[in-house]
């Protein structure tokens, strides 16, 4: 099982009807049925050729009733409320679209692939609470990044814009080291891309970034 993966399903709790949207092979969905943390699973995809590898890969569970494939966009065609979500793999955007459409989960486990401080705006603007917010990484020669993002649908939140943009248990020290190597990453990126720059505006914007980079791994490293 890929890191990645692997992590995520270090997150799965016990649901009553659990939903795994944009379900890729459903490797998630079978650790929730095989550790029994659910009744019932959906898995859905936007097409039945995208769903087809879940299926495959599920096919005992999908015959004996426990696990029911669903072709649709996000968690349109689920033909009942699920307690407990999953997205893993779409960008924020994508998911804040789907929830629009239909809503919040009373538990939701999202791994957005970018755009998260829209996705932690919409859920905050909502009356969601989040329990997790932080980075994860996977690999070691070339590290990946994912932001996982877990919590309620109800309870409330507070955010400040710095949480927003990076993931407060990142900013916390809750999981400081892959947030760390990321954000020196994209500083050194950020100033080569300042060292290029000739447009005024660009160079401003590159400098602003750069700036908030280097006061956010000031403070997380000095809470370590």
């Amino acid at each position: 099982m890929k890191e990645r993966i692997a992590h995520i399903c270090s997150f799965l709790c016990k649901a009553r009807v659990f939903a795994d949207v944009g379900c890729d092979h459903g490797y998630m969905t079978r650790y929730m049925l095989k550790n029994g943390l659910c009744e019932r699973a959906y898995i859905s995809d936007i097409s039945e050729g995208s769903l087809q590898k879940a299926k495959t890969l599920l096919a005992a569970e999908i015959a004996d009733g426990r696990c029911v494939p669903v072709v649709a966009d996000g968690l349109d065609g689920i033909p009942e409320p699920c307690d407990f979500v999953l997205i893993a793999g779409l960008g924020g955007e994508e998911i804040v679209k789907i929830l629009r459409r239909a809503y919040i989960p009373p538990r939701f486990l999202f791994q957005p692939m970018k755009n998260s401080e829209k996705l932690r705006r919409y859920l905050v603007e909502h009356g969601a609470k989040m329990e997790r917010d932080y980075t994860f990484s996977e690999g070691k020669e070339r590290r990946k990044y994912y932001d996982l993002i877990a919590g309620r649908a109800v309870g409330g939140d507070t955010y400040s814009e710095r949480e927003f943009r990076f993931g407060r248990d990142n900013l916390n020290g809750c999981s400081p080291y892959p947030f760390l190597f990321q954000a020196r990453e994209e500083l050194e990126k950020t100033e080569e891309r300042l060292r290029l720059a000739l447009r005024k505006d660009s160079r401003e914007a590159l400098l602003g970034r750069k700036t908030e980079l280097e006061e956010v791994i000031h403070e997380v490293t000095g809470n370590l």
